[in-house]
């Protein structure tokens, strides 16, 4: 082969060589750090940029977005001695890729070291209770910390969140116990109070009822006996305005005898003491319609008693004296009425025993099936 094309060659390759040495694409959102001869020169942007072949190089490639770092448990000893075990995560983003670089050798591990001495300098002071209920105080100090010390490194922490506190197994179970305990208190209070609640509204329900009831049985009597009176009244009214005498009264009264045995829950009845006064009236009143020839002469005595009879009324009993007569049909009417009566009483009483006697053999008969 000819020397000139060898050469011509090695000239090509030797300046393709250099080209990709000197052209440098950062993508965007990282840093790269150049070294000129093993010392820091600059920092290189997203983009395309130059440098010299061989005197420049990349020592460092960084990402400048927000980073997650989450670090494994660790335990940390609470102000009453007991041991938690606490996960952290932690929210980054490098602000200076040359101090990032630089500053430090290795800013993940550096970052999870002061976390751990942070927490266990502010878990210290606090005790198990305080740290279950207390993250956000946590955070915030743990924050403060952080940034202030990574601020020369080049890195901000953003945020920094408590992931999980486990107490012992022996402290779990006792929180859960209370808990437990804790409801059951509630549960208890709340049906306490349940039941305060259906009693005071059921002892309401029976006040008002009763109230109810009592004001319907008032207006129930009052209805009645305003009923009850107009029926008096009316019966009144009728009985004054026919001019009904004693006469009519009493026969209306012997006539209501055979009744009172009508019932059939009736096992017994008693014969009023006034039956023998409304006899001698009725049979005063046939005395005096059946008269056909006047009475003889009456004695000043027999006078007298006929005009207190008359003042008195039909009803009361005729006083005899010993010199006065009564006529022989009057005293055969008497007796006739008194035998009616009899009569009467005693078909009532017959009908009260067939009444009761027909209703034994249906009470037999209903036992019976």
């Amino acid at each position: 082969m000819d020397p000139v094309v060898i050469l011509l060659l090695v000239a090509v390759l030797v300046v393709v060589f250099l080209v990709a040495s000197t052209v440098r694409i950062v993508p965007q959102a990282r840093r790269y750090n150049i070294e000129r001869f093993g010392r820091y020169r600059r920092t290189l942007q997203p983009g395309l940029n130059l440098v010299l072949p061989v005197a420049d190089r990349i020592n460092t490639k960084l990402d400048v977005r927000e980073q997650v770092y989450s670090s494994d448990p660790r335990p940390v000893i609470t102000e009453d001695n007991l041991v938690v075990n606490i996960d952290t995560v932690l929210y980054y983003q490098i602000t200076d890729p040359r101090a990032a670089a630089y500053e430090v050798a290795d800013y993940l591990q550096a970052i999870d070291q002061l976390t751990v001495t942070t927490l266990r300098n502010v878990i210290g002071s606090m005790d198990l209770e305080e740290t279950l209920t207390s993250r956000e105080e946590i955070n915030s100090r743990l924050r403060a910390v952080l940034d202030d010390a990574t601020g020369k490194w080049g890195i901000r922490v953003n945020r920094v969140e408590i992931k999980a506190i486990d107490p012992p197994h022996t402290i779990k179970e006792a929180m859960e116990k209370q808990m437990r305990a804790e409801r059951d208190k509630r549960a208890a209070i709340l049906h306490a109070e349940g039941e305060r609640q259906a009693k005071i509204l059921t002892a309401e329900g029976t006040k008002q009822k009763d109230i109810l009831e009592a004001q319907g049985t008032q207006q129930a009597m009052i209805l009645r006996a305003d009923g009850e009176a107009k029926a008096v009244e009316l019966v009144f009214q009728a009985v004054h305005r026919n001019n009904a005498d004693a006469k009519v009264l009493a026969y209306k009264y012997l006539e209501t005898l055979p009744h009172l045995a009508g019932s059939d829950n009736n096992t017994f009845w008693v014969i009023p003491g006034e039956l023998t006064e409304a006899i001698r009236t009725v049979t005063r009143a046939f005395g005096d319609q059946s008269t056909t020839e006047p009475a003889g002469p009456a004695s000043p005595g027999e006078a007298a008693t006929a005009a207190d009879d008359d003042m008195s009324g039909a009803s009361r009993i005729p006083q005899l004296g010993a010199g006065s007569t009564v006529s022989l049909d009057a005293a055969t009417a008497a007796d006739e009425a008194e035998k009616q009566a009899a009569a009467a009483v005693s078909d009532a009483k017959a009908e009260a025993e067939a009444a009761k006697s027909s209703q034994v053999p249906r009470r037999g008969r209903a036992s019976g099936d």
